[in-house]
């Protein structure tokens, strides 16, 4: 199945345009399912029907549905208090009644990713269309699960040394017996749960849909969302410039006109630029949606690629090139740390495996171009195999 991530900056039409999307593609023949975040019904409004917790067939082959965080928090916490009943019990503690359950900070975002999830992992649609949040939550919330899963690994790893060594301390400081099997039973099972999503954000069949207006603000928006996505390996699909004027739009001031004129030139050359007319009112129903005449989902796949490639013969390196459209080179920080590299680049910071064959190398050095990080590897002879071996 192929999904389709819709989001831009806060008032730049976004939920509009993944609701017209959803139905172009269903007009098309294809199942759609509509998953939106947001917290208002802003997708039944453009699509003229009513969306909330309980997916809702909007017209043939088109649902749309808007998950209760709230509710699902409830059920998740109460089915955790059960799974630890056992070990609330040891501890004298008293278990919340799903009344008083209130959304913990990031709840919210982890239970629209498991509802993501959930309708990729559904056979019943040909076409996922995602009504992300607004930039930049929208980019924190596609590197939450790749983070969570590091902090698990790191915080109970896998091979459980230390809890091993930390249940006899753990133990005597507490008074009780320290559950350390059932704490990494729930973190294996937190960290399958976050892989089946994060699968879902980088799989090839994944791609973003940018919304902005053309404009400065919408310029800087689509320009550091561009550098944010590119870090996470997500590619944009298209970049829909929303409510362009046409060019005979007399009744609007000149000015606007050329604001416009001047983004959307710069952006027609770095981008797969697709005009939204904009319609004098607010979109609303079928038949508004249809007149937006949004571009059909590109059925090309166009995953970014993280190659390395081999320089040993020529200049005794390893090289990785990391596409990163935008990038400053005063704002951009490498660290290597053991298997891992920190990657801070302007206001994005993310931290990646090394690929296999550069953990028995050193850095030699990096160097950007033409929007591309070039980091240069050096083979550690007490590593690297011997020639004839």
């Amino acid at each position: 199945m192929r999904t389709i991530l819709i989001t831009g900056p806060g008032g730049s039409g976004r939920t509009t345009i993944a609701a017209a999307t959803a139905l172009e593609a269903a007009r098309e023949g294809r199942r759609t399912l509509l998953l939106s975040a947001d917290r208002t019904d802003t997708p039944g409004t453009a699509l003229g029907t009513a969306t909330g917790p309980v997916p809702t067939e909007v017209t043939a082959h088109l649902t749309a549905w808007r998950p209760d965080a709230v509710a699902r928090f409830r059920e998740d916490l109460t089915a955790f208090q059960s799974r630890a009943a056992n070990v609330l019990d040891l501890l004298g503690a008293a278990r919340l009644d799903a009344e008083e359950v209130t959304p913990l900070p990031g709840a919210e975002e982890l239970s629209f990713l498991r509802a993501l999830r959930d309708a990729a992992l559904s056979e019943r649609y040909d076409l996922l269309v995602v009504d992300l949040p607004p930039l930049p939550q929208a980019l924190a919330l596609l590197g939450l699960p790749e983070e969570l899963r590091r902090y698990l690994r790191r915080l109970l790893p896998p091979e459980r040394q230390a809890a091993r060594a930390l249940r006899p301390v753990l133990g005597r400081l507490a008074g009780v017996p320290m559950p350390a099997d059932w704490l990494y039973e729930t973190a294996a099972r937190w960290d399958v749960e976050l892989a089946a999503v994060e699968a879902v954000l980088t799989d090839r069949d994944t791609a973003v849909r940018l919304v902005a207006e053309p404009g400065p603000a919408g310029a800087d928006a689509v320009r550091a969302a561009t550098l944010g996505l590119a870090l996470r390996g997500l590619p944009t699909e298209a970049l829909i410039a929303n409510r362009a004027l046409p060019d005979t739009a007399d009744a609007w001031p000149a000015p606007l006109l050329a604001q416009q004129r001047k983004a959307l030139a710069d952006w027609q050359e770095s981008y797969d630029v697709r005009p939204v007319p904009h319609l004098g009112r607010d979109p609303h129903g079928p038949d508004d949606l249809a007149a937006l005449a949004v571009p059909a989902v590109n059925p090309a796949r166009t995953p970014v690629e993280w190659p390395v490639t081999d320089r040993i013969a020529e200049d005794g390196v390893l090289v990785w090139h990391l596409p990163l459209p935008g990038a400053i080179r005063d704002e951009l920080d490498l660290v290597r740390r053991g298997d891992e590299l920190l990657l801070t680049v302007g206001p994005f910071r993310r931290i990646v495996p090394l690929p296999s064959a550069l953990r028995r190398c050193t850095v030699a050095g990096a160097g950007l171009r033409d929007g591309e990080l070039r980091i240069r590897f050096a083979p550690d002879p007490g590593l690297w195999p011997a020639k004839g071996r």
